[in-house]
């Protein structure tokens, strides 16, 4: 057996029970925050246009501002997950794999609350003014043991999914005759030089990016769709009529099932909206912010966009038909803008997605580097800012189905013990939730 059928086997294996753990965290979580989406609607609008609270002590040079630690957990989330992940949902699980995409960004945006809340109330300060925040922090409340084993799988989860985000920026930028191993090279460069200047620079430049690569890539594609509403309105329907039923480009020929739709679209969430694995959380966790409540709420509230950026990518991929006979590929979303506008559109997408894949390489990074620094206390950052850039660099060489497959995997071992926390602690600890 070669290492693709192991791989995907054991993804094959873990598929059932793991997605049902995913929903069903985020189903309870929704329950017993009693609907926060809706209930948390006003605090988010007060907190938008008044501000947040910062800490007393809030002249540490090591927290940074509540939007920006907004903008660097969103420079993560907001990334190639957005515009490549829904178009492979499709192709594996049909359709309907995109409503359920969503509908687990809907749930999980409890999740998501639920760890920010938890990240900044267990974050601990050091003498020297580093914070070490986040799942590492927060599952030491129940079970060291289990710390431990996420704080391993989630450094392994950050390197790979760095890895993943060059591969598709790498394959992008073949299509423009540009060998992978240059976009790998250039990508590390760029990281390393910004993990250098820590977190003040990694949240300043997230804020500014993060919405401008955002509005671009929206405006372009509403050019795209309004120019074939029949086309759009078929393309809902399909998506409707196929939320339980087991059509796939390339499923369809995989024994594809229902099942295999709900995961699909769980588990490319997932990957877009990080909620679940926690590790949004670790930006959020340096945050200058009096009430941790508050953090949560904008957490949860900017998986709107998440959801929205998919289901966006998710539509122009239906109503092109390029789904159907494109095979496993990361380059939908290309053939797309080069097909609708060969010119503009192509530039577009290669401007967004260089500056989606940027951020997200940055904020994985920073993010597994905040990791790393729970098991050292701060020291020998470098190095792993060192070894992160290389699976950049190594990532952008490797086989798409294969990294993708290896990322499910990881995927699962760093969120089952994070969801077994988070659940524990939200019913132990039920007045750090309360608004």
């Amino acid at each position: 057996m070669d290492l693709m059928s192991l791989v995907s086997s054991i993804n094959n294996f873990l598929a059932l029970p793991s997605t049902i753990i995913f929903i069903s965290v985020a189903i309870i979580l929704t329950l017993k925050h009693k609907f926060l989406q809706f209930r948390g609607f006003p605090r988010f609008v007060y907190l938008v246009t008044q501000g947040l609270k910062p800490q007393t002590n809030a002249g540490n040079s090591k927290t940074i501002n509540p939007f920006h630690a907004l903008f660097t957990a969103m420079g993560t989330t907001l990334g190639m997950g957005n515009i490549v992940g829904p178009s492979i949902a499709i192709l594996v699980g049909g359709p309907g794999a995109l409503f359920w995409l969503v509908c687990y960004a809907f749930f999980a945006s409890a999740t998501k609350y639920t760890e920010v809340v938890l990240a900044l109330n267990t974050r601990l300060k050091l003498p020297s003014g580093d914070i070490i925040g986040g799942p590492m922090q927060y599952l030491r409340l129940v079970s060291s043991a289990i710390a431990t084993w996420y704080g391993i799988a989630m450094i392994f989860l950050m390197v790979g999914w760095s890895g993943l985000q060059a591969n598709t920026l790498a394959s992008i930028f073949a299509q423009e005759s540009i060998p992978h191993w240059m976009t790998g090279a250039g990508l590390a460069i760029i990281v390393f030089m910004v993990l250098n200047g820590g977190a003040q620079r990694i949240g300043l430049i997230a804020s500014k990016l993060v919405p401008l690569m955002s509005i671009l890539y929206i405006v372009f594609a509403f050019t795209i769709l309004i120019k074939n509403p029949a086309g759009l309105r078929d393309a809902l329907l399909l998506i409707g009529s196929s939320i339980f039923s087991p059509c796939a480009a390339i499923g369809g020929f995989m024994g594809a099932t229902i099942m295999q739709a709900v995961r699909a679209g769980t588990y490319k969430s997932i990957f877009i909206t990080e909620a679940g694995l926690g590790t949004s959380s670790i930006p959020h966790a340096i945050a200058d912010v009096q009430q941790p409540t508050d953090q949560g709420i904008l957490a949860m509230f900017s998986m709107a966009a998440d959801a929205f950026l998919s289901f966006l990518s998710g539509l122009l991929a239906l109503v092109t038909g390029l789904w159907i006979d494109s095979g496993f590929s990361n380059t939908i979303m290309y053939e797309v803008f080069k097909l609708n506008s060969p010119v503009a559109g192509r530039f577009v997408l290669l401007i967004t997605i260089s500056l989606f894949v940027l951020t997200t390489a940055i904020g994985n990074s920073f993010n597994g580097s905040q990791n790393f620094a729970s098991f050292t206390r701060h020291r020998w950052i470098q190095g792993y800012n060192v070894a992160a850039v290389a699976i950049i660099f190594l990532g952008s060489l490797m086989n798409v189905p294969l990294i993708w497959n290896i990322m499910d995997v990881v995927l699962t071992f760093v969120a089952i013990p994070n969801l077994i926390g988070v659940v524990i602690l939200a019913f132990r600890k039920p007045a750090w939730f309360k608004i």
